[in-house]
């Protein structure tokens, strides 16, 4: 019942009115569904009527109406092919507008459609209408200066390079500023069954008291660690057609780093293996480029500013959010705990699937 003479007469669906609700971009056609739907969940007339500040006549009539004719009796331009608040040529100005000071904070875009448009959508609508305008709704990533602007086609190109083996008339690791009267020979024994590994190599600093994960609790969440600190970082390698590796390194000196480009080797004999990497001092050092070439291991640095371009990071990310909530006593669990995640994580190709559809379309027949 609403008050003592009316009776509600449900047109509409509960699920049907909430969907209406996060649809209305009118403040008077909203202010009607949160009346209606403040009566289907119990409320009476008078409460409904002061929660939307209107008086009880004027409530008593949105009822009559209503129970006559539904929404288009309640509310005669709903829906009814009112044209929108920016035609098209608006909406592309908007997105021109936006392109140019991007990324924006809600609000922001409501202070710019207000002073630039001369147009109002309520807050609920708003994030709908910028969904059907095309736009993205994250974390804005964050960017170095030094990046180049087509990062991506200088690491198709360098992908490409290290492919082409008959282009080189030099050892791939090897640069021009190198000095030509050292020896840059490939062991014998390394590269002896043909085809190409390709795995992607990083350095994380995973610690047992990170807090990723959220979980749920009655009183105020929290977890009782022991005081465990790891010093030394995690060096990983991804593999996509071989085998991941992952290592504990004591530092990231260019000697800690070419005994972790070993321990890749001895788990993927027999191929040449294609690592690709960012450009650490002690990645791009000739000493550790010579060394990855006895190893028959050719390396594809990204460009720079481009961690992005690597698909071990989202692997680090899922597994410092799957070991977060895990308590363990010492280094040592801490580790296994670390080696057994990873395996399981870079099993998938997941992580890297817009990298391979992206750099390697055109060379899946010479990895496989």
């Amino acid at each position: 019942m609403v008050g003592r003479e009316k009776e509600l007469v449900r047109h509409l669906s509960e699920e049907e009115l909430e969907r209406l609700l996060t649809e209305a971009d009118d403040i008077k056609v909203y202010k009607r569904l949160v009346f209606l739907n403040l009566l289907y969940g119990g409320a009476t007339l008078a409460e409904a009527a002061a929660d939307v500040g209107v008086s009880e006549g004027t409530a008593s009539n949105w009822v009559e109406r209503w129970n006559q004719g539904g929404l288009g009796k309640l509310t005669p331009n709903f829906g009814g092919g009112r044209p929108p608040k920016l035609d098209e040529t608006e909406q592309r100005e908007l997105i021109e507008r936006l392109r140019e000071g991007q990324p924006w904070k809600k609000q922001e875009i409501q202070h710019l459609l207000d002073e630039e448009f001369d147009v109002e959508y309520h807050p609920n609508y708003l994030p709908t209408f910028l969904d059907d305008l095309g736009l993205h709704y994250a974390i804005p990533r964050t960017k170095r200066p030094d990046r180049p602007d087509n990062a991506e086609e200088i690491l198709d190109e360098r992908v490409e390079y290290a492919f082409d083996e008959d282009a080189h008339d030099h050892p791939h690791n090897k640069r021009e500023d190198d000095d030509d009267d050292e020896d840059w020979d490939t062991d014998h024994d390394v590269c002896t069954d043909g085809g190409t590994v390709v795995g992607f190599f990083d350095i994380s600093h995973p610690q047992p008291w990170d807090n990723s994960q959220r979980m749920y609790s009655v009183d105020e969440p929290h977890i009782t660690r022991p005081l465990v600190k790891i010093d030394t970082p995690a060096a990983g390698f991804y593999a996509l057609n071989g085998e991941s590796v992952l290592s504990f390194p004591p530092n990231q000196e260019k000697e800690k780093i070419c005994a972790c480009f070993e321990q890749v080797r001895e788990q993927n004999p027999g191929k040449r293996i294609l690592l690709v990497l960012d450009n650490f001092s002690s990645h791009v050092c000739k000493y550790t480029r010579k060394r990855a070439h006895e190893l028959g291991i050719d390396l594809v640095f990204l460009p720079v500013g481009s961690p992005d371009l690597n698909p071990i990071e989202p692997v680090w990310k899922s597994l410092k959010w799957e070991s977060s909530p895990l308590i363990v006593d010492g280094e040592d669990e801490y580790r296994a705990l670390l080696d057994d995640l990873f395996d399981q994580l870079t099993e998938k190709l997941s992580f890297a699937a817009s990298w391979i559809d992206n750099h390697l379309d055109g060379f899946l027949n010479k990895i496989r």
